[in-house]
């Protein structure tokens, strides 16, 4: 049975979607709060010129684009790994759209055979986001306070997925 989403490298014309993922205060509560339109053309900026890693999450349906999923490189903790992220619209959520689509992530970046650990770094408090890590078999390490955005001071789950198991 197919997937009810694909991933689709992100484009040119998704700006649209970009600025309803980081630019609403609601899509944005975990992460510091919307960014700025400026701060928005940057990031699509960047997410274009991404050789790989970042995907426009599609409804099979309808064609739509729904979220996006990605993974890029980080130093962590002195070892080079991916870390994770995503994000789906309100009136997607509660369909295990984000729970496919990051499985999906994980398999391209599994696919790259470069990095063994991926983490994702969900806030304490999202509690959305920590399930699909735990569903997906990531290990919980613990708890860090990032600053992110800067300025701004959250707490953190690490969250740790062998891609080479």
């Amino acid at each position: 049975m197919p997937e009810p989403v694909r991933l689709e490298s992100w484009g040119e014309d998704d700006l649209p979607l970009l600025e309803q993922l980081l630019g609403d205060p609601a899509m944005t509560e975990h992460l510091g709060g919307p960014e700025s339109h400026e701060k928005i053309v940057e990031r699509q900026v960047r997410y274009v010129q991404a050789e790989s890693g970042l995907f426009k999450i599609v409804d099979e349906a309808t064609g739509e684009g729904v979220g996006w999923v990605g993974y890029w490189d980080k130093n962590w903790r002195e070892q080079e790994v991916y870390e994770i992220g995503w994000a789906v619209l309100p009136a997607f959520q509660g369909r295990g759209i984000a729970g496919m689509a990051t499985a999906q992530a994980i398999a391209a970046a599994r696919s790259e055979h470069m990095h063994r650990f991926l983490h994702a770094f969900p806030s304490v408090d999202n509690a959305p986001s920590n399930a699909i890590c735990r569903k997906l078999g990531f290990t919980l390490l613990g708890e860090y306070e990032f600053e992110y955005p800067k300025g701004s001071f959250m707490q953190c789950n690490d969250w740790r997925l062998d891609l080479f198991a």
